[in-house]
């Protein structure tokens, strides 16, 4: 087996996620590069719709933006993003949610707005776009994001889309239809919800990484399940495809789409 870097294992592990079939609601950056992975690889028959209206989307390369021409031209069809909203997402015909952050507590709920205070913000991120309808309304969301004490945070400065809120039936208790965050994938571990109090405790570590340097990037007092499995390691097929995209990307884009 060939090495294989941290990056490379949380996207090839994301990737596994995606169910062959399913339609899927696809991020920028992260989710965009792990999905596109899935249809490359385990999942040839995923359905990948983006924000700005592409369903079917088959892109070569990874768009930087949902405005990216790519996704249009290998798209099935494109439909207004009203329709994409309206008729796909709160219609209930979006499987997954495949979301990043720059930040996330225990409860899956998503900070992609400011840190620190709201009206003087440290730093102003991208913002909302359409994460907080598909946080709401997907079947199920999948988040992706590099773990530090900075992304996973016991307090997030903004709520910008709601995973389980504040645990246990408050998710349900705000009316939202989707079941929620099923999954977070970091270049350290998997994170599942746990049942009941939908806190998220980790079920897998990938190769090699160790609880302490888990809890070492963790806000919070994180919990381990029971049974903690050790994720597979990326295979040559994973490998070679996903960085056969990486290089196709960098090459399309200049050096930008060659890292997240």
């Amino acid at each position: 087996m060939s090495a294989y870097t941290t990056n490379e294992m949380m996207t090839v592990a994301a990737a596994r996620r995606l169910k062959n079939g399913a339609v899927c609601f696809v991020g920028i950056g992260l989710p965009s590069k792990a999905a596109n992975l899935a249809r490359l690889t385990s999942s040839p028959d995923v359905v990948l719709i983006y924000e700005s209206g592409p369903i079917g989307a088959k892109p070569s390369v990874l768009p930087l933006s949902i405005g990216d021409g790519e996704l249009a031209e290998t798209a099935d069809t494109v439909v207004p993003t009203g329709e994409i909203f309206r008729y796909w997402l709160q219609g209930g015909r979006i499987d997954v949610g495949f979301l990043g952050a720059a930040q996330v507590d225990k409860y899956g709920n998503i900070n992609t707005t400011v840190i620190g205070d709201y009206n003087k913000p440290k730093v102003r991120l991208p913002g909302a776009g359409g994460a907080p309808e598909i946080a709401g309304s997907a079947k199920q969301v999948l988040i992706i994001l590099k773990q530090s004490h900075r992304t996973f945070v016991d307090k997030l400065a903004f709520i910008t889309s709601v995973g389980f809120g504040e645990g246990g039936d408050h998710r349900q208790q705000l009316g939202l239809p989707g079941a929620g965050p099923v999954g977070i994938i970091t270049d350290l571990c998997i994170m599942e919800p746990e049942a009941g109090t939908h806190e998220f405790i980790v079920t897998a570590l990938h190769p090699g990484v160790t609880r302490e340097q888990v809890i070492e990037n963790t806000g919070w007092a994180i919990r381990f399940a029971e049974q903690v499995a050790v994720t597979e390691a990326p295979n040559e097929t994973e490998l070679t495809a996903l960085r056969a995209l990486e290089a196709r990307t960098a090459a399309a884009h200049g050096q930008q789409g060659g890292e997240e």
